[in-house]
Order: C-alpha cells, then sequence, then structure tokens
C-alpha cells in the first residue's frame, strides 16, 4: 500500500457521516500507512456536483494542501498545548483568533452524565445550585483511599446542609407553581437524606456514601426540573412542525451480543435533552417510537465511537413514507448563556471560539448526531455515542464541540458501550418516561 498523506486524510474524511475528528493522530510523526489505510477504509457518498452544490452553499472549498496542514496543526496544538490560530478553512485576517487552550478550560471538567444534564437545565436559582455543587463534590472527595476520603465528604455535606437551610426559602420559590407541592415534598426527602447520610459518615461506612449521593443529587435534579415552568423559548418557524421534544424523556437501548461468552445483552438507560436540543432529541425520539432502530446493527466500534442509524439500502438515513423522502434536521448547538439554541451553523463559523455547549463532549456515553462534513443540516438517523476522550476530545477543549449536535447522554451502564463490538443488534429501544414531553410526532400519522 503507497503512503497515505495528510491531503488524502482531509478529502477522505472531508464528506463521511462520521465526525472527521475520530482519528487520534498520538505522535504524527511515527504513523504507518498501515494503520491510516484502515482508518481510511471508508468511501465518501457524494456526487462530484453534490459537492460543489455544498461548497457553494456553506461557501467553503475542497482541503487543499495548506488546510490539511492547518488540520493537522490544529490536532497537534490539541494533544501539546500549543495554540494554533487561524486554523478554520474559512478563517480570515479580520476573524478572532483561536483562544489558548488554557483560556478555554475554565476549572475542572464535569465528566459525570447525571450532572451535566443537572446543570444543563434552563434554571437561574443560586439557591438550589449552592446546594447541589458540594453535594457533586463528594465524587472527588472518595477518590481519596480508605475512611481519610469521609472527613471530606463531611465538609462537603456541611456546606450543602448549611447551603439548603439558609436558601430553603428561595429554593421554594423557585419552584414553578404547578409543581410546588411536589418539589417540597423532594426537599423534605432531601433534608432527610442528608441526615441519613451525615450518620454514614459518622458509622464510618465509605462504601455506603456513593449510593446516598446518587440519591440526594436525584432529589435535587427534581427539584431543579420543578422549577422549569413551561418549555423556556420557541423554536424557529421553519422546524415547528418538525417532532419536537419540549423537555426531557428517558430511553432504554437493549443490545444483544455477539461473540462474548460472558453476557448476552447489555441494556443502557439513555436521558435526551430536548430543553437544549429540541428538534434534534424529538427526531430520535419519534424514530424510536417507528421502532427505526430495532433490530439495527451496530456499525461501527473503533475505540473512539458507537455508530449506528445506517439503514439497509441506499438510503443514508430515515425516508418518511409520508413524503418519501429522507427527512434531515438541523444542525442544533445550545451555548451557555445563550436562551436558545443556534441552528445551522457550526460555533466555529459563527465565530464564537470561546463558547461553551451546554451539552458538551465531557461524558463517556455522549450521545449526537452524524452529518455529512460539508452539509450542517445533513443529520437524519444516524447516532454515535462518544467512548472516551482521546488526543482530540479532551473534556472543554476539543473539536467536537459546537460541531455536532449532542442531544443526550448514557446514564446507566455507559461503560459497557466500550465492548459492544459491529455486528452487535438493538434488540430495542423503549421509552421509560418523557414521551407526553414529545411535540408532532409523525409516528402516529403513518408507518
Amino acid at each position: 500500500m503507497a503512503a497515505i498523506t495528510p491531503c488524502l486524510y482531509c478529502s477522505s474524511m472531508a464528506n463521511s457521516k462520521l465526525p472527521r475528528s475520530h482519528i487520534p493522530l498520538g505522535n504524527i510523526n511515527h504513523v504507518n500507512a498501515a494503520w491510516w489505510g484502515r482508518q481510511l477504509s471508508f468511501r465518501c457518498s457524494l456526487k462530484a456536483s453534490q459537492k460543489a452544490q455544498l461548497r457553494d452553499k456553506l461557501k467553503v472549498k475542497l482541503f487543499s494542501l495548506k488546510e490539511c496542514a492547518i488540520s493537522i496543526a490544529l490536532a497537534v496544538g490539541l494533544v501539546t498545548g500549543i495554540p494554533f490560530v487561524d486554523w478554520s478553512p474559512n478563517a480570515y485576517a479580520a476573524n478572532p483568533a483561536m483562544a489558548d487552550l488554557s483560556v478555554l478550560i475554565s476549572g475542572p471538567p464535569i465528566k459525570d452524565p447525571g450532572a451535566l444534564l443537572r446543570y444543563a437545565l434552563p434554571i437561574d436559582n443560586k439557591a438550589i445550585r449552592e446546594v447541589q455543587k458540594p453535594l457533586e463534590d463528594i465524587t472527588d472527595s472518595l477518590k481519596v483511599a480508605g475512611v481519610k476520603a469521609l472527613d471530606s465528604v463531611e465538609r462537603n455535606l456541611r456546606q450543602s446542609s448549611q447551603a439548603l437551610k439558609q436558601g430553603k426559602s428561595l429554593i421554594i420559590s423557585g419552584l414553578a407553581e404547578s409543581k410546588k407541592d411536589h418539589g417540597v415534598e423532594l426537599i423534605d426527602k432531601l433534608e432527610t437524606g442528608m441526615d441519613e447520610l451525615q450518620q454514614i459518615v459518622v458509622d464510618r461506612n465509605r462504601d455506603a456514601v456513593a449510593p446516598k449521593q446518587k440519591e440526594l443529587l436525584a432529589y435535587v435534579g427534581s427539584v431543579e426540573e420543578d422549577m422549569v415552568d413551561g418549555f423556556p423559548y420557541e423554536v424557529p418557524e421553519e422546524y415547528q412542525s418538525m417532532p419536537l421534544l419540549k423537555g426531557r424523556a428517558t430511553v432504554d437501548m437493549k443490545v444483544k451480543v455477539k461473540d462474548n461468552p460472558n453476557v448476552d445483552e447489555f441494556m443502557f438507560r439513555i436521558v435526551l435533552d430536548g430543553y437544549n436540543a429540541p428538534v434534534t432529541a424529538g427526531n430520535f425520539l419519534d424514530l424510536v417510537q417507528r421502532h427505526f432502530y430495532d433490530g439495527m446493527e451496530i456499525q461501527r466500534a473503533d475505540g473512539f465511537v458507537v455508530q449506528t442509524g445506517d439503514p439497509e439500502g441506499p438510503a443514508e438515513g430515515f425516508i418518511d413514507p409520508s413524503t418519501e423522502k429522507t427527512r434531515t434536521i438541523p444542525l442544533e448547538i445550545m451555548v451557555n448563556g445563550e436562551k436558545s439554541p443556534f441552528y445551522g451553523a457550526t460555533l466555529e463559523e459563527l465565530g464564537l471560539y470561546k463558547a461553551q455547549t451546554r451539552l458538551p463532549f465531557n461524558a463517556f456515553g455522549t450521545m449526537a448526531m452524524a452529518r455529512e462534513e460539508f452539509e450542517n443540516n445533513s443529520a437524519s438517523s444516524q447516532v454515535f455515542w462518544l467512548l472516551k476522550e482521546s488526543e482530540l476530545t479532551p473534556s472543554n477543549a476539543n473539536i467536537l464541540d459546537g460541531r455536532y449536535a449532542v442531544f443526550g447522554y448514557i446514564t446507566e451502564n455507559e461503560d459497557y458501550l466500550a465492548d459492544l463490538k459491529v455486528g452487535d443488534v438493538i434488540e430495542s429501544i423503549q421509552v421509560v418516561s418523557g414521551l407526553d414531553n414529545l411535540v408532532n410526532p409523525s409516528y402516529k400519522i403513518a408507518r
């Protein structure tokens, strides 16, 4: 096999639905041609005329040798921490330079999917957040070996308990009127649970801390959800008729495993976040209700992502029987500090180089939509789950955030994703809760 150049890397990856950034470069000076050949073993699906149309639409051009070098330099910057300026194919002298990675990373990244979902709720209540944070910090306290960790846990608990006592009235006033009784009931359970955790610490029962912490944080998260009064913004008019998830939903995905003597199946619990990605999450939930993914094989499992959703036949997405056309959805990215998502453009294209996404690629099991590289609004049914933080996807500073639409996280058994292989079969995906938050469900119209 002839040596594969970086330019071939760029042009081969450019029009794939798979995230172009999936290849862990490692030490790029020692990458062998055979390895690159295996990584680039797929083919582009677009014809030359289609490529031209996409380039014209997005005002981009095929990667030149210079642009390929820029892409590689960006990857090197992410691996080494060396800042790189003018990394975008569309960047011009007037555009702001990419910030130093140290500026982009504001404190230790949150990697727990439950915590990410709690912090992503559209609420502004400082009192409940002050209760939440010390409870979240117990996770770090438990990283200390032995019973010494309990001293830190006790400090965390004291801070949280004090914050609850001082801010209880503000927390209750922040509850939606229709959910106030439920929220107050949860607060009572939270107070009782804190007393129980205090007794666990007194008894020096280290093993009982994490389960109790999970229970308390579940109460906190539910209180925070009771603060959300309706859906917080209007989806753009052009997408209002699409299936929309106006809130959250939970689904269980059962995967039948082949060639594994130790297990027959895995069950993954997934929380879909329609507050921050209503179009994307709504599209997926609608497909779930159509049983679109039932019986479908895992189509990619390369140590970086697990991916599925490409149906049999020539179509690369879901063909809506009511229109006989592929249903596509826009790129949808919610940014911290914004009241509604951005649609149809990457954060890079918007010049928001320092922006932090509300649903980041921080957690093992982050769920997102695959799409064509040069067509932001080409996602349909193909989804992927991030397996790890590779050199190209460090938390809070990677080249996936702002380019692909995250719409949920696996919250239970996510570690087993790494055991899935191509050919394993999704036996079913079933809705556990939140189906009533799905607006405009097309599965009720036609199948």
